[in-house]
């Protein structure tokens, strides 16, 4: 396929030059980041989209998708498909959506959950909402980039997907971490615990595949150091998203909002921007009842 690929940072780079690799035909832009191995330069990013059969982009934010999409909209061919892989708000991937369609175009939104590890090794899932035609023209390119795509619904069906499952992460790893730091107070063995809980009805994604707790259970970001897997001010963004679409939805969701909480304090008045979003766990170790 001929493909526009607009952003190619952390995310976009690899994704792109996976893309490249596979055989396809690979036009990139972007502000700042060098081009991909395989990606052809363009100079703007209505020339990237220009003859394009899909327009993928993976951009930092709402705001800067819909001006990208005010871009590359008009320069892509009719029947062609956007598919924006960003971490944006609701709003914003139906409004690009609907711009997209009264254009003649297909349109996807297609959140990824693997982070950078998983863009490089081409292992990303991606969470998509749109029509099942446009679906069906990028599901190639979804199985180059990742190992599984799963259609969640309509327009804005995949950012939901996206947010709902990462406000359950940000709210498990924050338990998790606080079970560790009363763990260490009760004076019960790490490994000790993690062997119980991870076999129990604590089981979880954050204690038995990314344990935040250094030296337990298999290798996370927690063993070096906590340089980030997943940094904890894009958990912290993906949090605010899930609790500005919770008000939007009149959706009760403490639990959600107490973790946003927490980590905006974690990122911006403590020492956490820049770490891994396990590093919670010494954040608490830290911290005692008051």
């Amino acid at each position: 396929m001929q493909i526009g690929f607009i952003g190619l940072g952390n995310m976009g780079g690899p994704m792109a030059a996976n893309l490249a690799k596979a055989g396809h035909v690979v036009r990139g832009y972007d502000m700042a980041a060098p081009m991909p191995e395989g990606v052809a330069a363009a100079a703007s990013a209505a020339e990237a989209a220009a003859g394009a059969d899909v327009v993928i982009t993976m951009l930092p934010n709402g705001a800067i998708l819909r001006a990208v999409a005010d871009q590359v909209i008009p320069a892509m061919p009719q029947g062609s498909v956007l598919c924006d892989c960003s971490t944006v708000d609701v709003e914003s991937a139906r409004a690009v959506a609907e711009q997209a369609q009264a254009a003649g175009l297909g349109a996807l939104d297609a959140p990824v959950s693997g982070g950078v590890g998983g863009a490089t090794a081409g292992t990303l899932t991606f969470m998509v909402g749109g029509s099942d035609a446009a679906f069906a023209t990028v599901q190639p390119l979804f199985a180059v980039m990742g190992q599984k795509a799963v259609h969640c619904g309509a327009a804005g069906a995949g950012q939901a997907a996206k947010i709902c499952n990462n406000m359950i992460l940000g709210v498990t790893m924050i338990a998790t971490c606080e079970a560790f730091a009363l763990a260490d107070k009760l004076g019960l063995d790490r490994a000790r615990m993690f062997d119980v809980v991870s076999t129990s009805s604590g089981y979880s994604w954050t204690m038995n595949a990314y344990c935040p707790a250094p030296g337990v259970g298999p290798k996370s970001p927690a063993d070096n150091s906590y340089k980030p897997g997943f940094a904890a001010e894009l958990m912290l963004k993906d949090l605010r998203l899930s609790q500005q679409a919770a008000e939007a939805a009149d959706a009760d969701t403490p639990m959600g909002q107490l973790a946003a909480d927490l980590y905006r304090r974690f990122v911006e008045d403590e020492d956490g921007k820049g770490m891994d979003f396990s590093a919670m766990l010494p954040r608490f170790e830290k911290r005692g009842r008051g």
